[in-house]
């Protein structure tokens, strides 16, 4: 986030954009473990040289004081940072056009194929409604509607629908946004949360994703999902309305005059087997990259991974590109066999929360996330 916002004040870029902390509250006792462990093993191997960002650990009373959060077990905060997405994707499609982008709107790639010479890459066919266009190298950052296009991912990676809503924040809440950005951890699973800063459009509200084991078939209807034109589940919607109430106790007071949901919305992500990222040249295919799966923190990895790929179809996948970009992202022949197996099933925080289970027993069902 951090080469992102640099970017962002760089360029002039009106994204809404703040860096500000963010706070990870707990509510299983295995998770809460594991991230102090982590959070050693980062500092003992990131060491004094090039240190590891400051991170905090408060108890469950130091929590509800500094963050409203009730009946967690604790919290961790550390920097992180919000932004309109639209905005940031908006003002750097305008940058590119200023240096020569070619942009077609509402021109889909319907698919790919590669002319050769013998054994030798000619250039590679994309073919829309509009024609067909040509390429020594393509980059496919088609995230979740990849495997459409490239037969070779089915089952590798898989599309999945998530939720959002914005929610006009309870009237005992602050009204011009919180300090922080928030994510719910439970057992292996978590909503995540930010509210829209002061001087923004809707300021104050809150905007939280997650809730996937509330909708139909505990949410395994929505993996292999490429539509986000339908109406988003109800009963998901429902259940983040309830979760964020849940989460704030008294601190959320009563609702808004003109209710508590502003707005509901899905979008379609990308999973991978192993989840991470694949980036990098595709073995075998000569000319073909990949920049795709992003497990749903794209707002997080994409900006360095476009930068990766970059230095990768120009030649420079070098010691240097190597000191700070993760191996385990690049595209590989034996990441391209493991298929993705699917997530274990979770009961909502939230709902534990309504049910008194957290303040009886702290240890929540497991899920993958």
């Amino acid at each position: 986030m951090v080469a992102v916002h640099d970017f962002i004040r760089e360029n002039g870029i009106d994204c809404d954009a703040r860096r500000c902390d963010t706070v990870d509250v707990f509510y299983d006792s295995e998770q809460w473990e594991a991230a102090h462990e982590s959070v050693d093993l980062m500092r003992s191997l990131m060491g004094s040289k090039d240190p590891a960002p400051e991170q905090t650990f408060f108890n469950s009373e130091e929590t509800a004081k500094a963050f409203l959060v009730p009946d967690s077990l604790g919290s961790l905060k550390y920097e992180a940072g919000s932004l309109s997405a639209y905005k940031l994707t908006i003002g750097i499609l305008k940058l590119a056009l200023k240096k020569g982008l070619n942009l077609q709107c509402n021109t889909p790639a319907t698919g790919i194929s590669r002319v050769e010479n013998g054994h030798q890459l000619v250039r590679w066919l994309v073919t829309t409604p509009r024609g067909t266009i040509t390429a020594k190298q393509l980059v496919l950052a088609t995230n979740g509607y990849t495997a459409r296009l490239y037969s070779r991912l089915q089952g590798v990676v898989v599309p999945f629908r998530g939720f959002v809503t914005a929610q006009r924040p309870g009237q005992a809440m602050p009204q011009t946004g919180l300090e922080t950005t928030y994510s719910f951890v439970y057992g292996r699973g978590y909503e995540y949360m930010i509210s829209r800063p002061r001087g923004t459009k809707f300021q104050g509200d809150i905007v939280i994703g997650g809730g996937l084991t509330k909708g139909t078939n505990e949410g395994a209807d929505e993996y292999g999902n490429t539509d986000d034109t339908v109406a988003a589940d109800d009963r998901i919607v429902q259940y983040l309305l309830q979760s964020t109430q849940a989460y704030f106790g008294a601190s959320w007071g009563p609702d808004h005059p003109d209710g508590r949901l502003r707005k509901s919305w899905s979008g379609i992500m990308g999973y991978s087997g192993d989840g991470y990222p694949l980036v990098g040249p595709v073995p075998g295919e000569d000319g073909l990259f990949l920049d795709v799966s992003f497990q749903g923190h794209g707002m997080v990895l994409c900006f360095l991974c476009a930068n990766a790929v970059t230095q990768m179809i120009r030649g420079r996948d070098d010691e240097k590109l190597s000191e700070w970009f993760p191996n385990a992202y690049r595209v590989t022949e034996e990441r391209l066999q493991k298929k993705f197996q699917g997530r274990l099933k979770v009961s909502g925080a939230a709902e534990a929360v309504q049910n008194g289970e957290i303040k009886e027993n702290m240890t929540l069902r497991n899920r993958d996330v």
